[in-house]
């Protein structure tokens, strides 16, 4: 990606205690600002210029399948009826984009860092504040902020007597967390709404620090309120103007159910309905992930395998999941079962609920691959 440096703002931090530090003994320094001559020159354009362009082709969903996702879309809020220049988290990095002087510049990046250093867990490092035009694709610029934590135990082979060093101060590229503004969702396409935040760490100081920002929910929570609301859809629809007892006992059912983090089969509703519903969810996201346990075994796939090669009966009343496919595919130990000339379904059958497990025989868990081949580790959306 063809970058173009207008200024570059490098400050350290300094923490006396790392993680969760008081504000007394927190401070940073401003170490040099450099404009695009500058820039070409130093040795900061070798350790970044790739970095840059990771910030920028880093894939974000916008709904991601965890709530701990690293890389999220933020957007700036704004009260109702009220435009962008109402939200002081975007105020400010607008200041920075129209910064028409160096001198400029650095003070707004002096105040954006004071700002960072209230969060509840700052800690050491490098803080780097960048104005880059992306001259591919736009005349307006880019903003990004970088913040790199000092590397502990950091050393360099010195000579034959000491053979190391100690590095004091080291960063590396390798965790650096970072805020690009304005996102692009698509190559050529600005959203100035949002921007993409990335933070590979517990510590969520990034998020904290943009306090004007709100994040989009993660999928499971999305899918999870849209089968609450079919099913209270249903609910309604079967009831209509009933407030009868029965009613209100199965409502008190739908929220124990929702309100469970772990939950049963409930055998609610037909083969037939649980397909519409599952469809509805698939149209809107085709690899949208579904994963349970029965007994010890685990199976992971794809809601839309549902119906399809995925499917949940009862036989001599006991649970049975049949998986179909083209072929199976073994990984790492070897077991007997590979060697199976498997039998026919219908000789199976009589024996599913012949024998019941006992308590203390544990099987180990299983996962079931998607079409592709590939497992699906992603937790289920509800």
């Amino acid at each position: 990606m063809d970058f173009h440096m207008q200024y570059l703002s490098f400050f350290v931090i300094h923490t006396d205690g790392e993680e969760s530090a008081s504000s007394s003994g927190k401070r940073f320094k401003h170490y040099q600002t450099l404009d695009e001559d500058g820039y070409e020159d130093s040795e900061i354009k070798k350790f970044l210029d790739e970095e840059f362009t990771r910030v920028v082709k880093r894939k974000v969903e916008r709904n991601p399948n965890t709530a701990n996702a690293p890389t999220k879309i933020g957007r700036f809020a704004v009260e109702p009826g009220y435009e962008l220049g109402s939200n002081q988290n975007y105020n400010l990095f607008q200041r920075l984009r129209d910064a028409d002087t160096k001198e400029r510049f650095i003070g707004i990046a002096d105040e954006l860092v004071r700002i960072y250093m209230d969060t509840s867990a700052v800690r050491g490092g490098a803080f780097i504040i960048a104005r880059s035009k992306l001259n591919t694709y736009f005349d307006e610029p880019f903003l990004f902020l970088l913040k790199c934590d000092f590397e502990p135990k950091i050393a360099r082979i010195a000579d034959e007597r000491s053979l190391i060093s100690q590095v004091e101060m080291a960063i590396s590229a390798r965790s650096i967390k970072s805020i690009q503004y304005p996102h692009m969702p698509e190559e050529g396409m600005l959203e100035h709404w949002e921007l993409k935040i990335h933070q590979a760490s517990h510590a969520r100081y990034f998020e904290d620090f943009l306090k004007y920002v709100t994040y989009e929910k993660p999928l499971p929570e999305v899918m999870g309120e849209q089968v609450i609301e079919m099913v209270q859809q249903y609910i309604s629809d079967k009831w209509q103007d009933d407030e009868s007892t029965e009613r209100r006992e199965e409502e008190n059912a739908i929220e124990v159910w929702a309100a469970s983090e772990k939950r049963d089969i409930q055998e609610w509703w037909p083969q037939e309905q649980v397909a519409v519903a599952s469809a509805a969810l698939v149209e809107q996201k085709p690899d949208l992930p579904f994963s349970f346990k029965l007994d010890s075994m685990t199976v992971k796939g794809l809601l839309a395998d549902f119906g399809d090669s995925l499917h949940i009966a009862k036989h001599n009343g006991r649970y049975v999941v049949v998986i179909e496919g083209d072929m199976f595919q073994f990984d790492k130990g070897m077991s007997p079962v590979e060697l199976l000339q498997p039998p026919d379904l219908t000789d199976v059958l009589p024996l599913i609920g012949s024998k019941q497990p006992s308590a203390e025989t544990g099987r180990a868990g299983n996962s079931y691959n998607d079409n592709n081949g590939n497992n699906n580790d992603i937790d289920t959306p509800w």
